[in-house]
């Protein structure tokens, strides 16, 4: 659509900088087998990975900007089977519900979808670990959310971090590779020391907005991001296994700013985020 404007200059940044990475695939809802099962091909006929999100759980995002998930837990049971039918025998990342255990922990999710999200998220653990080539790792938000991560590691256990490979960092947020390794190695250590880490990278090359731009909206499509680390698992921390873009850069984090619908292309924003990446 650029070139096609006459902007050839700002479509070839945004090819280089982020159509050439690889991103996570979100998984939706209306044919998961067959979703999984296309991205899992593609993924291994490239002798690589599939970086595969799900962001289906029930009472999704507190009702806020991504609002929505499954209607109930049977109906994220069968999304579920479709999932893990879908990736079969073919190897998997999984980023397993951003937002789901963090949301629990401030007291956004009401206490009545606790046992149940509880129950949801260790069943997806089971049931995706279950399969030979699948790695799972549960969402812990980010270091300025939950900052005690005390607080997380009784509400990670119930949700299955013991079966689970580790625990992902940052979705979707802008706060540093340096705070997140930081924050990654103290919950490690409350776990139990063994569990590793990914930190999504996509749009944290210059960290968050400062508190002066405005307190409370800071994750929501701030101004003046850039790219972070390209996507690699050559992290040089042993606790640290990937940094990864889980959020594609360019999307929308929701209707602030002038920003579109969460999880809609914002090609302004992608612009800016490729021209202030400093690599």
């Amino acid at each position: 659509a650029l070139r096609a404007r006459g902007r050839a200059d700002e479509a070839g940044l945004i090819e280089e900088k982020i159509a050439a990475q690889p991103v996570a695939e979100w998984i939706g809802t209306k044919a998961p087998r067959a979703e999984t099962a296309r991205l899992t091909r593609a993924a291994a006929r490239e002798n690589r990975d599939a970086l595969l999100v799900l962001y289906n759980i029930p009472h999704r995002d507190c009702g806020q900007f991504s609002k929505g998930g499954a209607p109930d837990g049977a109906a994220y049971r069968r999304w579920l089977a479709g999932v893990v039918a879908g990736i079969g025998d073919r190897p998997a990342t999984v980023i397993l519900e951003p937002d789901a255990v963090p949301h629990i922990v401030d007291g956004c999710t009401p206490p009545v979808y606790h046992q149940e999200r509880y129950r949801l998220l260790a069943e997806a653990v089971e049931r995706l670990k279950a399969l030979p080539r699948t790695r799972v790792y549960l969402d812990a938000g980010n270091p300025r959310w939950i900052t005690d991560p005390g607080r997380l590691t009784g509400p990670l256990r119930r949700a299955g971090i013991d079966r689970a490979d580790g625990f992902a960092l940052n979705t979707a947020n802008y706060r540093s590779t340096a705070e997140n390794l930081g924050y990654g190695r103290a919950l490690s250590r409350l776990l139990g020391g063994g569990k590793t880490f990914v930190i999504d990278t996509s749009r944290n090359g210059n960290g968050p907005l400062p508190a002066s731009g405005g307190q409370g909206m800071n994750w929501c499509n701030p101004p003046g991001r850039a790219l972070g680390e390209p996507p690699t698992t050559r992290t040089g921390d042993e606790l640290a296994d990937a940094y990864l873009w889980i959020k594609r850069p360019g999307e929308s984090d929701g209707t602030c700013r002038g920003g579109p619908p969460a999880g809609r292309w914002w090609t302004e924003y992608a612009l800016g985020l490729a021209r202030n990446a400093d690599w």
